[in-house]
């Protein structure tokens, strides 16, 4: 068996665990492809996955708009520690000094300190991401600028429209000048018009019986196109990735070096963000990523640049994260020689445990961490809001089993969504400030 035999073997068994119904996988290595399409594009109408097939590839797209300003840096139109307001004069949040000081480059690193998940379709008009960051203004400021790493949708959204303004053209025209034509990405979209023309997924979810159903709706709407909105292949992400591996034409390599460089550090699964990049050194091997999450579309990208490896998994189910990850496990320690290390729990003294458990909230969920009979417990409370503020919450998820691996940081020992973390972060008096998951901030609830 070789190795991407063995890759798409352990995709494959995730896939029938956990009833994703398709996934689309490829490896990229020292300059050789291979891909994978498993299992269907919907449960309602099922044709075959192929690694042609169009997935949502959702906050991947991040990287996407990063490298389009990087372009827009080297033509000399954009400054990363300049202002927002050097390029949009009426930007506004709920916060006017984070608004009157915020940088490009804050955008780029989630360290904005605003709302983040925010989201709405504001309609198909090339008008639709202007309006959105005018919505921004009245987003709460959650910590100060620049304080804290937290997960930042709607920063993105800024940066889309600094591309639009900078460009003259809407954002989804303008990307596919600056980064999308260049790279010979011919099979990536942003409409649905574009997209229904070929084989395409759809995303599914768990119904309140936990069923597999088909999740609704599927676009995510025009205004969020900039931090999530585009829809690709397998094929075509891996050609982005050779871009990040051999170089080339579209960015010169102090970008590139800039855009890979530790920005500010994060903690958990990550050391570090670049400019949109995610980063992580594991033994002596520098990996760049991005993941993406839609309603029932979860995708991940992973590249090692000096190994000249890649690897790409898309998947149409919203429990898609685990059967990405493993896949992922198999391929580094087949191509790369290593595999994640798994954490050891340690314990937590009864009098220090009572700390930490309670009610944490944030705009999109809530989570508490309960001690049962059988151990420590996050359980969930999803509130809805995405696409749309309208949208009402699936079901909520299992309750997951946590353990500590060390004071502050928790994990996922056992289960589908096993090495999962999550951190407390404190404030200057050594109090519990915030708890970061899934990198977004949530707050104590009054306890």
């Amino acid at each position: 068996m070789s190795r991407f035999e063995q890759v798409v073997g352990v995709a494959r068994g995730s896939m029938e665990e956990l009833s994703v119904p398709g996934v689309a996988i490829g490896v990229l290595f020292e300059g050789e492809e291979e891909t994978a399409g498993l299992g269907a594009t919907s449960i309602d109408n099922p044709l075959d996955v192929t690694p042609d097939t169009l997935f949502q590839v959702g906050s991947i797209t991040k990287t996407f708009t990063a490298t389009a300003i990087m372009r827009l840096v080297e033509a000399g139109k954009v400054a990363l520690d300049e202002p927002v307001r050097t390029y949009l004069p009426d930007f506004r949040l709920g916060d006017e000094d984070a608004a009157s000081r915020a940088t490009v480059r804050q955008l780029l690193t989630h360290t904005g300190g605003w709302l983040g998940d925010y989201f709405d379709d504001l309609g198909a008009g090339d008008d639709a991401l202007a309006q959105m960051v005018e919505r921004l203004a009245t987003v709460p400021q959650l910590t100060p600028l620049g304080a804290r790493w937290a997960y930042n949708n709607s920063a993105f959204y800024v940066a889309g429209r600094i591309v639009e303004v900078l460009t003259g053209q809407p954002y989804e025209r303008a990307l596919r000048e600056l980064v999308l034509q260049p790279l010979g990405l011919e099979h990536s979209f942003f409409f649905m018009d574009e997209v229904m023309t070929h084989r395409f997924v759809v995303g599914h979810e768990l119904d309140e019986d936990g069923n597999t159903v088909v999740a609704r709706p599927w676009p995510i709407g025009r205004a969020a196109h900039a931090c999530g909105g585009l829809v690709s292949t397998v094929h075509e992400l891996l050609r982005y990735a050779r871009f990040w591996i051999d170089g080339g034409e579209l960015l010169n390599r102090e970008s590139v070096e800039e855009m890979t460089r530790a920005q500010v550090p994060i903690g958990g699964e990550y050391d570090a963000v670049g400019l949109a990049w995610f980063l992580r050194e594991r033994e002596g091997v520098k990996l760049i990523g991005h993941g993406g999450g839609t309603k029932g579309q979860i995708s991940w990208l992973a590249i090692a640049p000096e190994q000249g490896f890649a690897y790409v998994a898309l998947t149409n189910h919203q429990w898609g994260g685990p059967v990405a990850e493993r896949a992922f496990n198999e391929a580094t320690e087949a191509y790369l020689g290593f595999r994640e290390p798994e954490l050891t729990a340690v314990d937590m003294p009864s009098e220090r445990l009572r700390e930490y458990l309670g009610r944490y909230q944030s705009k999109l969920a809530d989570a508490e961490l309960v001690e049962t009979e059988t151990g420590l417990e996050f359980r969930y409370e999803l509130k809805g809001g995405f696409p749309t503020p309208e949208t009402p919450p699936p079901p909520n998820p299992p309750p997951d089993p946590i353990a500590f691996a060390s004071d502050d940081e928790i994990f996922v020992p056992d289960g589908p969504f096993k090495g999962d973390r999550a951190l407390f972060l404190r404030d200057a008096d050594g109090r519990i400030e915030w708890l970061r998951l899934g990198g977004r901030l949530y707050a104590p609830a009054e306890r």
